[in-house]
């Protein structure tokens, strides 16, 4: 009973991210947190807007988030066959999601041993046509 849900709802979520456009960009190491601040700065924008955003921001992530954007609107070219124009699609949303975390050891004084988290992110981004 319980696999054959599974199985359906699979189903269902398999066909409705077929009319969704989107992007993932997967194990960034950098912090989430770090990730979310440039998220924020883009999130309901018009993307050559957003474009020009990340473009001009001094931030070291958003080099790969304006990367990830700019896969989402091939996406959505690929998918629909026609060039994105201006003012059409948007960033319907983002978000960040906390992946992986290498933990390490850094000496420290009179024998002790400090941890280091090195923490990475995954990024997922939609885009779609205001409706």
């Amino acid at each position: 009973m319980g696999a054959r849900r599974k199985r359906i709802t699979a189903e269902q979520r398999k066909e409705a991210r077929k009319t969704q456009y989107f992007a993932k960009l997967r194990n960034v190491p950098t912090s989430p947190r770090k990730m979310r601040l440039v998220a924020d700065m883009i999130r309901g924008l018009e993307v050559f807007k957003a474009l020009g955003v990340l473009k001009f921001s001094n931030k070291e992530a958003s080099a790969r988030v304006e990367k990830l954007l700019r896969s989402a609107i091939n996406n959505w070219e690929q998918k629909n066959e026609r060039k994105a124009e201006s003012n059409e699609l948007y960033v319907t949303s983002i978000s960040v999601d906390s992946a992986t975390m290498l933990k390490r050891m850094r000496p420290a004084p009179q024998g002790r041993g400090y941890r280091i988290r090195k923490r990475s992110n995954h990024v997922t981004l939609f885009v779609d046509t205001l409706e």
